[in-house]
């Protein structure tokens, strides 16, 4: 077996191994959310709630609310876009500065996804993090042996099969 060398150095790749993290759950959630026939890019979610509670945003405002970059919403937007989950809204004036509404087959995939979907994943991942304890490095691990146990898509998928309590 090849060594874990980000693993190995401890504090100096935090940052990489929070993301390797993060990408991995977010890849997890998206296998998921894709077996209940929901096929939607991976961390957009946040976009797509902003949109659905504020309103029409430009992307701008967007990324500022997101506390990401205005080319990585673009990005998003676009593929949004082209899966029919948002729209620009037609207004007069600046175009740069157009907003983006999330459409009526968006509203209804969300909804799926809270309703139906969120609280499964949800509650896999506070179940994997219960037994989280001591330093960061250690939790780190903890999680990561968990998702190698068992991924966060097939934890989901066990907690909707329970079915009943989303708390």
């Amino acid at each position: 077996m090849i060594r874990d060398v980000t693993r190995e150095l401890g504090y100096l790749p935090l940052g990489s191994r929070l993301k390797r993290i993060g990408e991995r759950m977010q890849a997890e959630t998206a296998r998921f959310m894709q077996q209940a026939g929901i096929d939607v890019p991976q961390g957009v979610w946040p976009l797509l709630v902003t949109l659905d509670q504020e309103g029409p945003l430009t992307v701008g405002s967007l990324a500022s609310a997101l506390g990401v970059s205005q080319p990585g919403v673009t990005r998003s937007i676009r593929q949004l876009e082209a899966a029919g989950i948002v729209e620009a809204v037609r207004e007069d004036g600046d175009q740069r500065r157009k907003p983006v509404a999330i459409t009526k087959k968006g509203a209804a995939v969300l909804a799926k996804a809270q309703n139906d979907l969120w609280p499964h994943v949800e509650n896999a991942v506070r179940e994997m993090c219960l037994p989280l304890d001591g330093p960061i490095l250690r939790q780190l691990d903890r999680i990561e042996e968990e998702l190698d146990r068992l991924p966060l898509d097939r934890r989901a998928a066990e907690k909707k099969e329970q079915g009943g309590d989303h708390g």
